[in-house]
């Protein structure tokens, strides 16, 4: 990965403008994706603060449409109102379906409505279950002068992979366990099959 340097820093109220989130774009990234770094200053900071940061795939059908057959919509809320409250970055990664794109996500589902699991699914679909690269993350963060950080995350991949990248991650900090009728087996076999941090009622 090539290093990265900003490009530019932008200002921009969300919330329907109750929150105010500098939005950061980045030169140096080779592989056309756009990520974009979002900082949110917080309400209360110490000196020592180590920021608080949410590694956040791009979920098309979740974050922008409420999605109920995944948890990043409720996910990308949670992390919004924490890291506005404590402080620290979203980086927003355009690795949608986690990383086989938004179409094949999609022959994904179709798949999993025929009783396959999402981690069967890519395979079928001769596609890595995981193809998310982390190391963009670190490089961003490095690019934003940060090397030390609370991660927002029951991923314990997304720590390992900033950890091999150069980052200090110093605290694993769970998101809630956004479950419904709809995603449960999906939760499920995310904390069966690849370790993630999630407790159910």
């Amino acid at each position: 990965m090539t290093d990265l340097t900003i490009k530019r820093r932008v200002m921009i109220p969300v919330r329907a403008g109750d929150v105010s989130a500098e939005f950061i774009s980045f030169d140096g990234d080779d592989s056309g994706k756009e990520h974009i770094g979002i900082f949110f200053e917080g309400q209360q900071q110490q000196e020592d603060h180590v920021p608080l940061v949410r590694l956040h795939s791009e979920c098309l059908t979740g974050d922008v449409f409420g999605s109920g057959r995944c948890d990043c919509g409720e996910q990308l809320d949670e992390a919004i109102d924490r890291i506005n409250e404590e402080g620290g970055y979203i980086l927003y990664l355009r690795q949608e379906g986690r990383g086989i794109g938004l179409y094949a996500k999609l022959e994904a589902y179709a798949l999993q409505d025929q009783g396959y699991d999402t981690y069967q699914a890519n395979e079928m679909l001769h596609l890595p279950d995981d193809g998310r690269d982390f190391g963009v993350a670190a490089d961003m963060l490095l690019a934003l002068g940060v090397s030390k950080v609370r991660l927002l995350t029951n991923n314990p991949d997304k720590a390992q992979q900033l950890k091999e990248h150069g980052i200090d991650v110093v605290e694993l900090v769970p998101t809630k366990v956004h479950v419904n009728q709809h995603n449960r087996q999906y939760l499920e076999t995310k904390a069966k099959r690849k370790q993630h941090t999630l407790k159910f009622d």
